[in-house]
């Protein structure tokens, strides 16, 4: 899934730069045209750049929230928590194995 989640973040980001790219085209071709001024092209580049740049970040935290209720409902371990319970496992097997180590020289020192 966290594959899935790169490949669509690579493939907005490049949608981006190209957004960018069409963007700064489409002004020049007004500019060339006769339409707009050098000026108003530059002032609505910038805009319509940083219109986008905020619906992008938008679109993020919808998916960062988004994500966040999928795991939470899939009830997903996190990394943390999994060596946590790792560490406790170990213990755990640690002192088990203490314990029958004392019962078997317990049982040993009953039949001597």
């Amino acid at each position: 899934m966290l594959e899935l989640l790169k490949k669509g973040m690579l493939a907005g980001l490049g949608a981006a730069v190209l957004t960018r790219d069409k963007i700064l085209e489409a002004t020049r071709k007004l500019v060339e045209e006769g339409k707009l001024s050098s000026d108003e092209a530059e002032t609505l580049t910038e805009e319509l750049i940083k219109s986008g740049e905020r619906e992008w970040e938008d679109a993020g935290s919808k998916l960062q929230s988004s994500l966040k209720k999928v795991s939470e409902s899939l009830e997903v371990i996190r990394r943390k928590e999994f060596s946590e319970l790792l560490a406790r496992v170990d213990m755990l097997e640690q002192r088990l194995s203490g314990l029958e180590k004392e019962r078997d020289r317990a049982g040993k020192a009953g039949t001597d």
